[in-house]
């Protein structure tokens, strides 16, 4: 009598074990912290307090991802090509292979930049007919990266291009900072465009997405720029790119502003959206950080999106810093220490904008928020830039994932590396933005439902404690631990 009643408490406690385990999620979870932590896998992840709840609700549906990832520039490609074989597939492996990034969102420019060893156009001076347009100065550096790239991706990627400036000659300062285009050089502007993408097309790259201008509003008059006013832009996109791109057959999407968030941002969605013949060449906004890399300007993201819930809100470009980079110093990227662009130039009346801040946190930080304001691509900027920060023609140096040291042959992969991995490779293009909601402010959040029906819910914690969390999904739980100043990845698999 007495087995048999032992036996029944045996089964009545393993059924009841059973329908707690039943009754927790499958997690993968993946963090990096300021103690050393890069994208690592945790094996006990499991937590014995529970400082927050997070509850994730795939029925609350929002935007449908685009992609994330970071510019082919010819810096970065030039500094890739001056490495061993080995090196440079590692750097190529790292952002866009299977174990790596897998980069899925990507941007490149058109002519040069100001991360371009030079100015360039596409064009001898004075040819009007585009006779001589030819892609040639990208075939040493830009293009061998993307090909590379190209065959390294097993998903592929999407590329955005965008001008900094037309050719001098096309412009009412003849110089390739700052004026304004002619008008009588609209159509042949339109009409680069189209050489530029049929070039590459050619070349077996695709070009998914131009923006008519990078940074319209200018850059002070220090680097390639060209100004337009929002009824311009309206003016050369619904009249002469629009059609130029539609007449010969190009399916590429085009991309109002480029620019920073706030209020005008606003004003020049208003003009893009203002009515159908506006809006009807434009197929989305895009947006760059340097108003603030401290706030993302929801509210603004939240009236773009408002006013055109069918088209694309994308960032195309984000990246710290003011200075040089850090060489091999990881504490650094978790400190307070680096600069704001405009710390040195705002006034003072912004300086609050523009703080010195954590860099991870100001990745992880905006990418979150974004995506919880309707963003559904984030682009980063130089995938790899040297020691100095550059090269750069303008000595306008800054900070990329990935430093390196090509005279020593020397590779660094900075924490914003493993910042950007942390979103590029488990919010993949097609997710759904869901629904999520958190109890406690010291942690930040946001989650997708990827097309394999994955889940994948990325937490920053930036507080001096490590915390407890609890995921609730469906009537399923668990408790999560993540340790203080840390960010990690979570993958449920339903």
């Amino acid at each position: 009598m007495k087995n048999t009643f032992l036996k029944y408490l045996i089964l009545l406690l393993g059924l009841f074990i059973g329908c707690m385990e039943e009754d927790k999620l499958n997690l993968q979870v993946f963090e990096t912290s300021a103690s050393g932590n890069k994208y690592t896998e945790l094996i006990d992840w499991s937590g014995d307090q529970s400082d927050a709840t997070i509850v994730i609700n795939p029925e609350d549906t929002f935007q449908v991802i685009t992609g994330i990832g970071g510019s082919f520039t010819e810096s970065s490609a030039y500094l890739l090509n001056k490495l061993s074989p080995e090196n440079k597939s590692k750097i190529l492996e790292a952002y866009f292979g299977d174990a790596g990034a897998r980069y899925s969102l990507t941007r490149t420019h058109i002519n040069s930049c100001d991360f371009s060893l030079s100015n360039y156009a596409y064009v001898e001076e004075g040819d009007t007919a585009l006779a001589t347009f030819s892609i040639e100065e990208d075939r040493d550096d830009v293009i061998p990266m993307i090909k590379d790239a190209m065959d390294v991706s097993s998903d592929g990627f999407k590329i955005i291009s965008s001008p900094w400036t037309a050719p001098p000659w096309m412009k009412d300062n003849n110089s390739w900072v700052g004026g304004k285009l002619l008008n009588e050089h609209y159509s042949t502007w339109a009409r680069y465009f189209s050489k530029y993408i049929e070039a590459y097309n050619a070349e077996g790259i695709d070009i998914w997405g131009v923006t008519f201008e990078n940074e319209p509003l200018g850059n002070g008059s220090n680097w390639e720029s060209m100004h337009y006013a929002p009824e311009e832009m309206v003016d050369f996109v619904q009249n002469y790119l629009g059609p130029q791109l539609e007449k010969d057959g190009h399916e590429t999407k085009i991309f109002g502003y480029d620019q920073n968030r706030g209020e005008e941002l606003i004003d020049w969605a208003e003009k893009m959206y203002e009515d159908e013949a506006s809006s009807r060449y434009f197929d989305g906004t895009a947006v760059h950080w340097y108003a603030s890399t401290f706030k993302w300007y929801g509210e603004a993201l939240q009236k773009v999106h408002q006013m055109s819930p069918e088209k694309y809100l994308i960032e195309t470009e984000g990246c710290v810093d003011a200075e040089v980079p850090k060489w091999k110093d990881d504490d650094w990227y978790w400190s307070k220490e680096a600069t704001d662009w405009g710390w040195d130039w705002a006034p003072e009346e912004q300086k609050g904008d523009h703080p010195k801040y954590v860099p991870v946190y100001r990745y992880a930080r905006d990418m979150i928020g974004c995506l919880n304001n309707w963003v559904d691509g984030w682009v980063d900027w130089n995938m790899v830039l040297d020691r100095q920060g550059g090269p750069n023609w303008f000595k306008n140096w800054c900070v990329a994932p990935v430093i390196v040291d090509p005279d020593q042959d020397e590779v660094y992969f900075t924490p914003l590396y493993y910042v950007m991995k942390h979103f590029s490779r488990h919010i993949r293009p097609g997710a759904v933005k869901i629904g999520i909601e958190i109890s406690n402010d010291e942690l930040m959040a946001t989650a997708v439902k990827n097309p394999d029906g994955t889940i994948a819910v990325v937490v920053l914690n930036m507080s001096d404690n490590d915390k407890g969390f609890t995921i609730n999904l469906d009537g399923k739980a668990s408790t999560v631990s993540i340790q203080k100043k840390a960010l990690q990845s979570i993958l449920i698999n339903q």
